[in-house]
């Protein structure tokens, strides 16, 4: 977004009481000029403001905007992200050119300045009716999945095929989604890492060891980025409120919450976030499998395997269903599961790891160890 030069003259106000600008010189990323092999790119687009004060002496500021690039910057909330740390880091380095301000360009190109803030807040609408969490632990409770619990596991499928039909052209997304799915604090590292020294069923071996076989997984699918996707991002069963029936509504009406990961990546990420909580709410339910979360674990892979015709996706779920069976398994998130309900999520993934593709069957099998003898 351009800026204008009445804007700078309005900070350069704010700044410099009375000051005149007197020049607004683009600089390039190797301003200086390198004698062999000048910088091609940078991460920011700064212009050298030129004011003369009110004594008549010169002074001069950068004013520097984000560049959207594939360095972790292609997201508006990267860029400010990038603006903030700046603002936060310079006037704490020694020796470092100072911060005076930072900010956002508002309507017109106006100048929003952000230097006095805090945290960051959202304002959103609020979604009314029940959490899909509770109804898969009525189910774990009762043990049978009834007609509307089946009817939303379809809905929610259906929905997710939907939104995955709409593909993307965009290779640098897809290695960003990758790479976020290993190295982000919210991924596969800073689950692991959150976990200090391990936990009962997962000792720090088992967390490095699962980490590497995903850091082998990024690799092998780094090349195909025609599988990017719309995605939620984040489509587990806290994140789902199902609404109250209407006139002439069946009941399997939704709102989706908190979607999160800038809406691109593999399906094998929204896939797996949801499904991993069938088996999840049977680990310590395991005679709610069979006619329960087993029925809509099947149900689901069904409806969506059919209607989505995505025949990479179970290759490509391993490393995704890892990040999530981290998650559930993490004693940050949920410090009263039980080991052996850890060591089994974990195992799930493991297994997926190992063999190079996701089997659904393979929670049969998990859920039928204790029940069967």
């Amino acid at each position: 977004m351009p800026v204008e030069h009445a804007a700078l003259r309005e900070l350069a106000a704010v700044l410099h009481p009375g000051a005149e600008v007197v020049e607004v010189e683009p600089l390039g990323p190797d301003a200086a000029g390198a004698a062999d092999q000048p910088k091609a790119l940078g991460y920011g687009r700064p212009l050298r403001v030129t004011l003369r004060l009110p004594e008549g002496r010169i002074a001069r500021f950068v004013f520097r905007l984000q560049a959207a690039n594939e360095f972790g910057h292609d997201r508006r909330a990267d860029r400010a992200e990038a603006a903030l740390l700046a603002f936060d880091l310079f006037n704490r380095t020694p020796d470092h050119v100072p911060a005076l301000e930072v900010g956002a360009i508002g309507p017109g190109g106006a100048l929003i300045r952000l230097g006095g803030a805090g945290e960051f807040w959202l304002a959103t609408g609020w979604a009314e009716g029940t959490l899909y969490a509770e109804d898969l632990r009525r189910i774990a409770r009762e043990g049978t999945a009834g007609p509307l619990d089946l009817a939303r596991c379809e809905a929610l499928a259906r929905w997710l095929v939907r939104l995955h039909a709409g593909k993307l052209d965009d290779p640098a997304a897809w290695r960003r989604a990758l790479r976020d799915l290993l190295g982000h604090g919210e991924g596969i590292f800073g689950m692991v890492d959150a976990w200090a020294g391990g936990a009962p069923g997962a000792p720090p071996a088992r967390l490095r060891a699962i980490e590497e076989r995903c850091l082998a997984w990024r690799w092998r699918l780094r090349e195909r980025a025609g599988r990017l996707s719309r995605t939620h991002g984040d489509f587990h069963p806290f994140n789902l409120v199902f609404r109250p029936p209407g006139p002439g509504e069946d009941g399997t009406g939704f709102t989706a919450l908190d979607a999160s990961r800038g809406g691109k990546g593999d399906p094998a990420d929204d896939v797996t976030a949801l499904s991993v909580n069938y088996v999840f709410f049977a680990l310590d339910h395991r005679a709610a499998w069979p006619q329960g979360l087993g029925a809509l674990w099947r149900r689901f892979w069904e409806t969506y395997l059919a209607g989505a015709r995505d025949p990479g996706l179970l290759e490509a779920a391993p490393p995704w269903l890892a990040w999530r069976a981290l998650v559930l398994a993490s004693p940050r998130f949920y410090p009263g599961l039980s080991a052996a309900a850890r060591d089994a999520v974990l195992s799930l993934a493991e297994r997926a790891l190992d063999a190079g593709r996701l089997d659904p069957g393979a929670a049969e099998e998990l859920l039928g160890k204790e029940e069967g003898g």
